[in-house]
């Protein structure tokens, strides 16, 4: 949070990522991640798969895309 303006940060904060929390609380995991390729792009690791490719590479690990992950 900028320390400059810490009340308004966090009002812009909450009102960005409320949405993905209500997403998640109301569908689940795997179907707000299914429905959201936003919220999905935030995915790392699903079902001992990692879905972020820098992750993976950075790591050694095999790539698997979210889709696939989540659809198993």
């Amino acid at each position: 949070m900028p320390a400059l303006v810490p009340r308004t940060s966090t009002f812009a904060l909450n009102n960005v990522t409320l949405p993905f929390g209500l997403a998640i609380a109301n569908k689940g995991w795997k179907k707000a991640l299914a429905d959201d390729p936003h919220l999905r792009n935030g995915l790392n690791v699903a079902f001992g798969k990692v879905t972020y490719k820098a992750v993976a590479e950075d790591l050694g690990y095999t790539y698997v895309e979210a889709e696939r992950a989540l659809a198993a």
